[in-house]
């Protein structure tokens, strides 16, 4: 398949101090020779969030290999719905998620973006435990219990996943969009939401690729927390027997 477009979707939720910067490394990114259409998600952010998004889009003024669509939703819903509402926007032969807070690098993206092109992937997972890449040392308790969710995911799931709990995930462009009117989940259960959805169509093609990661503290604005890990444990159960 010539793939000639990727879709970057940035879900934002009050990052005021980093959203300019993760707009500038998106745009600059290496995307292989693909045109970028970039679509932030505002997700109802009550900080200088909005203000910097549109300061940023209106400096821009050459758009040879991209352009920028912005959605600015007035109630703050989750990460789950404002990546909803960025799918259903997208035209791209490729979709990637992008979170705001730059844990995870763009500069990963030719790695991501490889098994498209290279090994006719439908769905790419970057996975921070398989790779050499650099890692900043945090928490133990939160790579405990995101192992143990991959594990339970799995078991449902029959996939070898070794990061089901991921922010970095890849998808063909009309294998989301065909998925996105039925995603449910509007905070991080999206993550077993949606590795339960792919892992029911028949002879999808699902890689992992190592990736770098630069997680944050809960000082520095980490939004995840240990009601998300419990609620993820009933997601993986419902979105894998129960939902349709």
């Amino acid at each position: 398949m010539g793939y000639k477009t990727i879709s970057i979707i940035i879900p934002v939720y009050n990052e005021e101090k980093l959203i300019t910067q993760t707009i500038t490394k998106v745009i600059s990114a290496d995307t292989l020779g693909l045109k970028k259409e970039i679509i932030v998600v505002d997700d109802g952010s009550t900080d200088k969030t909005v203000e910097s998004i549109k300061k940023k889009v209106a400096s821009i003024k050459i758009k040879q290999n991209y352009v920028i669509y912005t959605i600015f939703k007035k109630n703050n819903e989750g990460k789950g719905a404002a990546l909803k509402n960025g799918f259903r926007k997208t035209t791209g032969d490729i979709v990637l998620v992008q979170d705001a807070d730059l844990e995870y690098d763009p500069s990963d993206y030719p790695t991501l973006i490889g098994p498209f092109l290279n090994r006719e992937a439908d769905v790419v997972y970057g996975s921070r435990f398989i790779s050499d890449r650099p890692h900043r040392v945090l928490y133990f308790w939160h790579s405990v219990i995101n192992k143990f969710l991959t594990m339970l995911s799995n078991m449902f799931t029959n996939l070898n996943l070794t990061d089901m709990e991921t922010g970095f995930k890849v998808f063909k462009g009309t294998l989301i969009r065909k998925i996105a009117p039925h995603l449910i989940t509007q905070r991080f259960g999206f993550e077993p939401e949606i590795t339960a959805r792919i892992s029911k169509i028949k002879e999808v093609k699902i890689y992992e690729v190592g990736i770098s990661y630069a997680g944050r503290t809960y000082s520095e604005g980490k939004k995840i927390g240990w009601r998300d890990g419990v609620r993820a444990l009933w997601e993986i159960v419902y979105f894998n027997l129960f939902a349709r």
